[in-house]
């Protein structure tokens, strides 16, 4: 069993993700684009632990979700920033199946989640 959240694989993956997209748009003078593309790469993984910490299933369900988006949003602005040249084909190839990865990971998780509690009537629902 997963003791704290650095053991989470999706976690680990998502942090190299935001080291990368730092890496790589450090230099963009867009800084809208700069900003937005790396406080939603930090998401990702932010929201995983900030889920895993919640003791709860439902919760950390929800914040998996949460990284789902950001990982969405960043998959977005990786096609974004290849039309607008700012990092090459190679590059937004290589990214995008980075975020691919992590999402599958996430949604491995939710249902292994989902398996363990089948009957938890907070898990079959979204929480408001």
């Amino acid at each position: 069993m997963i003791q704290k959240f650095e053991d989470i694989i999706a976690w680990q993956k998502a942090q190299d993700l935001a080291v990368k997209v730092y890496q790589t748009f450090n230099l963009t003078k867009d800084y809208g684009f700069k900003d937005q593309i790396c406080r939603a790469a930090v998401s990702v993984s932010n929201n995983i632990a900030e889920g895993f910490e919640r003791n709860s299933d439902a919760d950390f369900v929800r914040f998996l979700n949460y990284s789902l988006g950001s990982n969405s949003e960043v998959k977005s602005m990786l096609f974004l920033a290849n039309r607008l040249n700012y990092i090459s084909n190679d590059q937004k190839v290589e990214f995008v199946n980075q975020t691919e990865e992590i999402a599958k990971i996430i949604k491995g998780l939710k249902k292994s989640l989902k398996k363990l509690f089948p009957y938890s009537p907070r898990l079959l629902k979204p929480q408001y």
